[in-house]
């Protein structure tokens, strides 16, 4: 219930959780899916990624998703997100060395919301697949498929952070839960922030897990609650036990293929399922992306990364691997896009109200042909006006 503007420990009530999950998603609303599974649109991109060149026909398909998103069930599967699934194995393979020199040094990592040693967990595997491999970075993130569904929800300028997670066999499913921001708060600080931070709370990150391989059911891809981040007080409600049982007995599955990406609203209820497969090492590149507007939960060294990943964006560029699309795509996975925080003093606006960002820095090197050295001064000059 509320009071005086706040939710408190009896807020989102079961019985508002059943009226809401109790809709259906009808395929008149979700004209561009190719197919509805269990209130879960599909998007067939081998069919629609063609079209995200076409101005007009990407925001008729970006505005389709940002309403199933936030206002139906929350939830939608991009099929053939990646057509060509070898960026994705050169990036296991990557990640597959990273998981064995981490745990090398540091044992198994902890999880949120699932028991500690049950998975592998890489934090920060955006900026260690830069580092560790940049070209197969570039072609990995350089995914205007991605691109969009992040834009669709965020607007532009988002800020991507992601954390890879293979459960093998034997490995348990998470604890029923909404996410960051408010998600990962104890309840007792949730009740602090009033209703309609709990509210904003939703649209300032996205949530999403492109699949490594194939994710039948029985490796136990995330179990969802479609129509449940319409729960106003569910940030609240999500930990107690009437609502974990709901979730329990109502919570949907769907299997996916390597190449496929799911994408979901961070407040509604979800949890990652258990792997009760004999042979399936389940990987997912969880990534987790934030509104420019917001605070990323991950720090990430973006600096490090853009010069890292420079010299090796002007080489696929020249050689056409990589066309004008991907390449912002994968500026935008990257760099700093949007202009503050920043000083003032050292670092005024150019031109107009805001000073240049990193990405626009790095977009602007490439277009112009600079030198590698060229890039690396501008990008250390750009990084102390900032802080100065």
């Amino acid at each position: 219930m509320r009071d005086l503007g706040y939710f408190n420990t009896d807020s989102g009530p079961v019985d508002e959780l059943a009226a809401l999950c109790a809709q259906n998603l009808d395929q008149a609303e979700v004209p561009l899916a190719v197919d509805i599974q269990r209130n879960v649109p599909i998007y067939d991109m081998r069919q629609l990624a063609p079209g995200l060149s076409d101005a007009d026909a990407r925001r008729v398909l970006m505005a389709e998703w940002a309403r199933v998103l936030g206002q139906r069930s929350g939830v939608l599967v991009l099929k053939g997100a990646y057509a060509d699934t070898a960026p994705i194995d050169r990036a296991t393979e990557a990640y597959t060395r990273i998981i064995a020199r981490e745990k090398a040094v540091d044992g198994n990592s902890g999880d949120h919301f699932a028991t500690a040693g049950a998975n592998d967990r890489v934090w920060n595997s955006l900026q260690k697949l830069c580092l560790e491999d940049p070209e197969g970075f570039a072609l990995y993130f350089g995914n205007p498929v991605i691109d969009a569904v992040c834009e669709a929800w965020l607007g532009p300028f988002y800020q991507m952070t992601a954390q890879i997670n293979l459960v093998r066999p034997g490995g348990k499913a998470q604890s029923a839960h909404r996410d960051y921001h408010l998600g990962f708060q104890p309840a007792e600080v949730a009740a602090r922030f009033p209703a309609h931070v709990h509210i904003l709370s939703s649209v300032m990150t996205l949530q999403g897990a492109i699949a490594h391989c194939d994710m039948p059911l029985e490796s136990g891809p995330t179990q969802l609650l479609p129509f449940s981040q319409q729960v106003p007080g569910g940030y609240m409600a999500y930990r107690r036990p009437e609502i974990v049982a709901f979730f329990r007995e109502h919570a949907v599955q769907l299997p996916l293929q390597k190449g496929d990406a799911l994408f979901f609203n961070p407040a509604l209820y979800h949890a990652a399922g258990e792997n009760v497969s004999r042979d399936i090492a389940r990987m997912a590149n969880l990534v987790q992306v934030s509104s420019a507007f917001g605070r990323a939960m991950e720090a990430v060294d973006r600096h490090a990364m853009c010069r890292t990943l420079f010299p090796v964006l002007r080489e696929l560029r020249a050689s056409g691997r990589l066309d004008a699309a991907a390449i912002a795509a994968a500026i935008s996975a990257a760099a700093e896009s949007y202009s503050f925080p920043t000083n003032l003093d050292s670092d005024p606006p150019a031109g107009g109200l805001a000073p240049e960002t990193q990405a626009a820095l790095m977009a602007r090197a490439l277009a112009e042909g600079w030198a590698d050295s060229a890039f690396d001064t501008a990008l250390d000059a750009h990084h102390a006006r900032r802080r100065a």
